[in-house]
């Protein structure tokens, strides 16, 4: 970690791999300053890491960075303790969020992080840029609440990426709050919600039993992609209901 007049630069690293046992070793588990990785109780072949924020943040000017490989035969469920919360700092330049998730053949990830709240006055750019192979398995979720309960929200610019086989099946970017892109809150947008969020599923039997589109409730919908994959999207008043639609909609995927 280090730490510059224009802010926080911190990175964490994970690598799993097959164990040769039928479980998962972590050779790498490498985070530093607000990004501290632990890991936690396992469940069968799977291993299980959480992300502790150590520090508060990401604050204006920080960049944080987040890169996490799955290798064959690697069972891999990343979650963290608490909400990520963007804060405004002395910096007035925006913070950076950078998560890169690779998957091998034969290899599964569950990205579940909890919910990032944009605070008033903050700016963060968060960055989500996912390859996996033809052969691997993906279950990622993002959440994002425009601001804590009575506040306006800060500016969020957050991109999801998704490659399979080299080939790009999802690249969506929303931009909210101050200084956004005109009509992020109207009807073709949140339409005055204040909660929005996404499910990736990624699942090589998807490709000969592809999941239908539908809407799964008011403010919910699944969409298979040009691919092994679907993509759940939800908006919702708050992040309660946000989850509940998210989990819902993925049930409905089995």
């Amino acid at each position: 970690m280090t730490t510059a007049p224009g802010g926080v630069r911190a990175s964490s690293r994970v690598l799993a791999r097959g164990d040769g046992r039928g479980g998962t070793a972590l050779p790498v588990l490498e985070g530093e300053g607000p990004l501290a990785l632990r890991r936690t109780r396992g469940s069968g072949a799977e291993a299980r890491v959480m992300l502790v924020g150590a520090m508060s943040g990401p604050l204006g000017g920080d960049h944080f960075t987040v890169d996490v490989q799955a290798r064959s035969g690697a069972r891999l469920r990343v979650g963290s303790a608490a909400a990520t919360l963007a804060l405004p700092g002395q910096d007035k330049a925006g913070a950076r969020y950078d998560v890169r998730l690779t998957v091998d053949d034969g290899a599964d990830l569950c990205w579940l992080p909890e919910q990032l709240i944009s605070a008033g006055g903050s700016d963060l750019r968060l960055t989500t840029s996912v390859d996996l192979a033809a052969g691997a398995r993906l279950l990622l979720r993002e959440e994002q609440v425009l601001g804590r309960a009575g506040e306006e929200p800060g500016r969020l610019t957050s991109r999801l990426t998704v490659r399979i086989d080299g080939r790009c099946v999802l690249d969506q970017e929303l931009g909210c709050g101050p200084g956004a892109p005109g009509g992020w809150d109207g009807p073709a947008g949140l339409a005055g919600h204040r909660a929005v969020g996404q499910v990736v599923v990624v699942r090589p039997e998807f490709a000969d039993r592809p999941p239908a589109g539908c809407v799964y409730e008011e403010g919910a919908a699944v969409m298979p992609l040009a691919g092994p994959a679907a993509l759940v999207s939800a908006v919702a008043p708050d992040g309660l209901r946000l989850r509940r639609l998210l989990d819902g909609a993925l049930a409905s995927l089995d």
